[in-house]
């Protein structure tokens, strides 16, 4: 008989060879996405592709009951993963097995399958849940608004983990059909497209598609009782807006607003390009807060808003954001920049078309109102921190950048950037020195020290950057306020959420 002499080492690779990978090939996917104004936000060990929401919610009791069905693919062997969620769960499945689950902190879901998931799997998890969103609070707060007939969920930096677990932050962008079962003359609204309609024993069911990568703040829900105004643009894209019907003295000025949604989009689409998804519209639900958010295809306005009038102001820098913001979304929350700079530089052009003051006089005007030693210079709109992430300063002196680029590179290659950048990062995210690199490459001009300048250094710009664009006057005194300025000066009010929470979080 022959024998072959095998040495340890073969004896262990060919054991190797041999057996299924281990346990120990198979390690959690992180609590976090990685961010660091929020490490608490998003997970790791996997990317969503797709969230399928079935919910039934009761106005009367506020209790939301619902089956979410998330459709993923792994990024790493995953022994366990997390969701961002908050309400209470009775079922999870994945892949169709049973699967343990704990709550832990504030908002995780932490899910065991029955079995490790390798690296690169489709993963389908099915999660059944209910509560009552108004009453939880993470970190001191919801952001779950009750009204008199109903709830609404939008809110930024985050918003799912009231109504639907997700992986909560803007990296991990996906599709959505939400569909929402609501008592009989009470309507569901969400974004995108309305699918169908039917009712059944006393409740109506609404569905709803995004068909484009959406992040999971930009996903909302508003169950009450609107009215609906519908139309489509030239182009075809349907226009849904929705009001309240108990809106009192300000419901003339929100619809005289919201109304103009389609012409507004179709200027900015001059000024961007091509709008980039497949519905528009706006909603102003019956709530007590102040601000405006960029929920993905219909914005969220509160009637505080058109407190003083309509203000279609409001809408520009909203609708901007559909594609600065919504379709070209943020990598970390510190870029916050690329979305509220070029919403804030929307209104100064809006101005500009109406005849109301220049971007120009508005740079001016604002340039002028803080002097050297004013707070708002400390802030740097490129990194300003979780507590100023929604400062004055990101949106005006946001906005004052764009101004300086303009005068440095010409009309003609800046607004060749303002369309361009949407369209080579759409359905993405990106960072501010993503967009400086942009500006560099489409203008064949260095700009990285007109950027450090206005967006990174905390002190006001003197001359010569101040000179360069265009900003020589020095004090208040001697600029006259542009016609827009208070319209433009009341959404720094509406950016206000109203609500106590560690960073004072805003829009």
């Amino acid at each position: 008989m022959h024998r072959r002499l095998i040495v340890p080492g073969a004896i262990a690779a060919s054991l190797l060879l041999a057996i299924p990978a281990s346990a120990a090939d198979f390690t959690p996917g992180a609590s976090g996405i990685g961010d660091p104004y929020y490490p608490a936000s998003g997970n790791g060990g996997y990317d969503v592709a797709h969230y399928d929401l079935r919910l039934k919610y009761q106005p009367g009791t506020d209790l939301l009951e619902g089956t979410a069905t998330i459709n993923a693919r792994t990024t790493q062997n995953l022994s366990r993963f997390n969701l961002d969620f908050g309400l209470t769960v009775s079922e999870v499945r994945v892949n169709g097995k049973k699967a343990k689950f704990a709550r832990t902190g504030d908002q995780e879901l932490e899910i065991t399958p029955a079995a490790g998931l390798p690296k690169g799997a489709d993963v389908t998890v099915v999660v059944r849940y209910a509560g009552k969103p108004s009453e939880l609070k993470v970190n001191g707060y919801t952001a779950w608004h009750r009204t008199p007939d109903g709830g609404v969920a939008a809110q930024e930096p985050e918003a799912a983990v009231w109504w639907f677990p997700s992986n909560d932050h803007p990296l991990d962008k996906a599709t959505y059909d939400v569909s929402v079962s609501v008592p009989d003359g009470t309507q569901a609204i969400s974004n995108g497209v309305l699918r169908s309609q039917s009712s059944k024993l006393g409740w109506t069911r609404f569905n709803w598609r995004s068909n484009k990568p959406q992040a999971s703040y930009l996903t909302t829900l508003a169950v009450g009782k609107f009215d609906i105004t519908t139309d489509k643009t030239e182009g075809g894209l349907p226009v849904i807006n929705a009001y309240s019907k108990d809106l009192g003295d300000n419901a003339g000025a929100a619809r005289a607003s919201i109304e103009r949604t389609a012409e507004v989009a179709e200027w900015l689409e001059t000024v961007f390009g091509e709008y980039p998804f497949n519905a528009l519209g706006g909603y102003v639900p019956n709530v007590k807060s102040s601000y405006a958010l960029e929920t993905q295809t219909r914005p969220f306005y509160s009637p505080a808003a058109f407190n003083n009038g309509s203000n279609t102001s409001i809408v520009v820098h909203e609708l901007a954001h559909q594609w600065y913001g919504d379709s070209v979304s943020v990598h970390g929350w510190k870029d916050i920049w690329v979305n509220e700079g070029f919403a804030r530089y929307s209104q100064w052009l809006w101005s500009e078309k109406e005849g109301e003051g220049t971007a120009q006089e508005l740079a001016d005007h604002v340039y002028a109102q803080r002097p050297a030693d004013d707070p708002f210079w400390t802030v740097k709109p490129g990194d300003p921190g979780p507590d100023d992430q929604f400062h004055t300063a990101v949106y005006d002196r946001g906005a004052l950048a764009l101004q300086a680029l303009r005068n440095e590179i010409g009309d003609e290659a800046f607004f060749a950037i303002l369309k361009g950048w949407p369209k080579a990062h759409a359905y993405g995210n990106a960072k501010v020195g993503d967009f400086v690199k942009y500006a560099e490459k489409t203008s064949g001009k260095p700009l990285a020290g007109l950027f450090d300048t206005w967006l990174y250094q905390p002190t006001r710009p003197e001359a010569p950057a101040a000179k360069a664009a265009g900003l020589t006057r020095s004090s208040a005194a001697h600029t006259a306020e542009p016609k827009s300025w208070k319209k433009i000066a009341a959404t720094n009010t509406v950016h206000d959420h109203g609500h106590e929470h560690e960073h004072g979080r805003k829009h």
